[in-house]
């Protein structure tokens, strides 16, 4: 109805005017992660919580990509979290299929995840809504979920494009080639890439040192 458009017409203007829908997604601060991780663990669905963030925090998943995401995505059929992820073009955005590497520290938050949160078949969603039916996210509703999340938690200007491009900006600090970096985030054109790079004073310090 006209009521329900108006406010969604609201929380649009809402998400623009603080900068959630644009590309330049704020990049997170250690602090600001362990405050949301906090924040997290004090809330219903913790561990579900908890084990989207660092997906998207430490591999760089889309949000789509977080949300499309199934157990046989994630787990071998003897039930170890898998080395590699690899998503389906219908996963992906742009509909190119794409590898996402898990790192120790992500293996080992996945899973304490399916281990609380065992399934049989591989088939089923990784993460659901905390609704009736066992219903997927979608990437607006985990979007939105995320923004109301990093609200809650007291991080402005944070949104479920932020743990992405914070993955991106932290290897770039630590010396990842932007061809690499490109790869990681599945972009097709390396200008992408660099424009999730956040330069921050400590990367622009240890730049003039090397001079």
């Amino acid at each position: 109805n006209a009521e329900n458009k108006k406010i969604k017409l609201m929380h649009i203007k809402t998400l623009i005017s603080e900068g959630t829908m644009s590309k330049q997604a704020k990049t997170l601060t250690a602090a600001e992660l362990r405050r949301a991780l906090d924040y997290v663990a004090t809330r219903r669905h913790a561990a579900r919580n908890r084990a989207m963030l660092m997906s998207m925090y430490l591999a760089g998943l889309r949000v789509g990509e977080c949300a499309a995401l199934t157990y046989g995505d994630v787990v071998d059929g003897e039930g170890a979290v898998r080395d590699e992820i690899r998503l389906t073009p219908e996963q992906t955005k742009g509909r190119h299929a794409r590898v996402v590497f898990v790192s120790e520290r992500l293996r080992k938050e996945l899973t304490s995840y399916v281990r609380a949160h065992p399934s049989g078949d591989h088939s089923r969603r990784l993460f659901y809504t905390q609704k009736r039916g066992a219903v997927g996210f979608t990437a607006n509703t985990l979007c939105q979920h995320f923004f109301y999340l990093f609200r809650r938690a007291g991080i402005e200007g944070a949104s479920s494009h932020s743990p992405r491009r914070t993955f991106i900006t932290n290897l770039a600090e630590k010396g990842v080639s932007v061809r690499v970096l490109q790869s990681l985030a599945g972009h097709r054109n390396i200008s992408t890439t660099q424009a999730y790079i956040d330069v921050n004073d400590a990367m622009k310090r240890r730049a003039v040192e090397l001079v």
